[in-house]
């Protein structure tokens, strides 16, 4: 039981509603690992194939990585009809 007038935040309150769901479930260990190998392939795997570093590929000094950056943020967009 939480204090009176003690307030959580809404991730932590989604959290624990998640925690204890999958505890009062039978499977909940096992799914919480399939959930967790599922992030990993999301985030490392997809990334390192799909999500190349191209500035680091295609600029050898961070001076260069810096102003091609710069640029892509400040160039006009063309064929727009504004």
């Amino acid at each position: 039981m939480r204090p009176a007038g003690k307030q959580e935040g809404l991730s932590a309150a989604v959290f624990r509603f998640y925690r204890d769901g999958f505890r009062q479930m039978r499977l909940g260990r096992t799914l919480w690992k399939i959930v967790l190998v599922k992030l990993f392939v999301l985030f490392a795997i997809l990334r390192l194939f799909f999500f190349p570093n191209f500035l680091q590929t295609h600029f050898d000094t961070d001076q260069k990585r810096a102003d091609h950056v710069a640029d892509q943020l400040t160039r006009p967009v063309h064929g727009t009809n504004h």
